[in-house]
């Protein structure tokens, strides 16, 4: 495209040695053209850039492991369009990270054209695993594609074979017919270092082989159950989805995978997947066409520091179980609603994310030990881990009502369980809160709810709590476990002053 003058932004930078002004030519399509001045380029051979890493080799390096994907999907008559001059502008949209064409109004079908087309759908990025032909991509790249096409850095076109995909992790494993493929190398992501130069190489807006670098800005980022993800400054754009993200020795760390952004562009954050979590599920994929997880079925939560400090925990650690599902591996090893889970098959549990991703990387049937605190002490408990389900949904309990006691001080009005309640609540013991006010009521609690524990003593019955609640310091918080519906949460309900 011919770009006219009034059309053109100009922006000048002045440096202490020199002056570079930089063209900015924006065509309809968003491609963006960059014109330096000879100034700049001399500048490039001064010591301006002395240390700066050089990507030349790595690209030649790697180059020729990383292809291009292109997806298609078969339309009905009713879906496919005629060309038209906005074509163009419609398989932009198609290749925004694999994401289909918004729904615009159609014109009706020529008459000569087949039933079924196949069409553009999206397109990403993708390197080879092995010289017989197995590429990984992202799992988004390729969902509800009909075709699979794959372009090697020497134009060569294959039809790929979708081996598998797992939504979980983003990560799909495509197979082409062919041998001798330049392999990338694996690197470990533990000697990742945040500071550490790399640099992605991808099909941006479906313009193959770009090649772009920048830095890890963080290791471990959680944005997603069962992955924590490497951010980077490198410059990821839709199409890139699916490429390599490169250390600085030629080894492939990641998948380019998501963007954080306002525009659909890039904005100076991008998320790639561990490499060592990648293969892993690529190895599943591989040899099943799809991923086994585990499950031990129990509904969890933070640790607060409040909570922690109340109940005797050196720290705010691990993660509270809310509720414990019916049948669940969880409930047959003696899994509590309001334990707290510190470690897990011998690792330690620091957050909320940290035991799914445990779990799940479990293999089911496997007997594991789980540390939990409860009351005031840590208990060790064995658990065989189940295969990983659609989650149910728990439905709340009806709230029933018994004889009354009272908390006053605490804003609190009690009452007892029957054994049918106890059954149909599925708790050994407790009260039912028939009201809560003052204190009570600003910690959260709330009419239904029920006590199971007050002060990491065990409320079992209405008895028991009129006990509990006559020796606690009213003058300190007290830290509370409660029931509602199937979840368990710890709160604190602090002296009225």
């Amino acid at each position: 495209m011919v770009v006219k003058p009034k059309e053109a932004l100009v922006f000048k930078k002045i440096c202490e040695k020199c002056t570079v002004t930089v063209l900015v030519a924006a065509s309809c399509f968003g491609v963006l053209s960059l014109g330096v001045s000879g100034a700049a380029m001399a500048q490039s051979a001064g010591s301006s850039v002395r240390g700066l890493p050089d990507f030349t080799e790595l690209v030649e390096q790697v180059g020729p492991s990383v292809v291009n994907i292109r997806t298609l999907e078969k339309a009905r008559p009713s879906e496919v369009s005629p060309g038209g001059s906005d074509e163009e502008m419609q398989e932009l949209f198609r290749r925004f990270f694999g994401v289909p064409i918004p729904s615009v109004p159609r014109q009706a079908p020529r008459q000569n054209r087949p039933q079924e087309d196949a069409q553009p759908k999206g397109v990403g990025s993708g390197f080879i695993l092995s010289a017989d032909g197995f590429i990984m991509t992202n799992a988004h790249v390729v969902e509800g594609a009909d075709e699979v096409l794959v372009t090697l850095t020497d134009k060569r076109e294959f039809k790929a074979r979708i081996v598998g995909a797992d939504k979980r992790t983003d990560v799909a494993v495509v197979k082409i017919q062919a041998t001798d493929l330049p392999a990338v190398k694996v690197g470990d992501v533990n000697r990742l270092r945040v500071g550490e130069w790399v640099m992605a190489i991808g099909s941006p807006f479906g313009l193959e082989n770009t090649v772009t670098a920048g830095i890890v800005s963080a290791k471990q980022r959680d944005t997603g159950d069962y992955l924590s993800f490497i951010q980077t400054d490198v410059a990821i754009n839709p199409g890139n989805s699916g490429g390599p993200l490169i250390n600085m020795r030629g080894e492939v760390v990641g998948i380019n995978s998501q963007i954080y952004s306002r525009s659909g562009g890039f904005m100076g954050i991008s998320f790639a997947i561990p490499m060592d979590e990648a293969m892993r599920v690529s190895e599943q994929l591989r040899a099943s066409g799809r991923v086994s997880r585990g499950r031990i079925g129990v509904q969890i939560a933070p640790v607060t520091k409040d909570v922690a400090e109340s109940i005797g925990l050196v720290k705010a650690q691990g993660v509270l179980v809310r509720g414990v599902e019916e049948g669940s591996p969880a409930e047959k090893a003696g899994l509590e609603a309001g334990d707290i889970v510190t470690r897990f098959d011998g690792k330690p549990i620091e957050k909320p994310a940290d035991l799914p991703r445990a779990v799940g990387n479990t293999k089911p049937g496997s007997k594991v030990g789980i540390t939990v605190f409860r009351r005031g002490g840590h208990k060790e408990l064995s658990i065989t881990v189940a295969e990983i389900e659609v989650d149910k949904v728990a439905a709340a309990s009806p709230e029933k009502k018994a004889p009354v006691a009272t908390g006053q001080h605490w804003g609190l009005s009690v009452s007892g369980l029957t054994e049918a309640q106890k059954k149909e609540f599925r708790v050994r013991g407790g009260v039912r809160v028939d009201a809560a006010s003052e204190a009570a009521a600003r910690a959260g609690i709330r009419e239904g709810d029920l006590i199971v524990a007050i002060a990491n003593a065990e409320v079992t019955s209405l008895k028991e709590f009129e006990l509990i609640m006559s020796r606690v310091d009213k003058n300190r918080p007290i830290s509370v476990l409660i029931r509602r519906g199937d979840g368990a949460q710890y709160v604190l309900i602090r002296p009225v002053k």
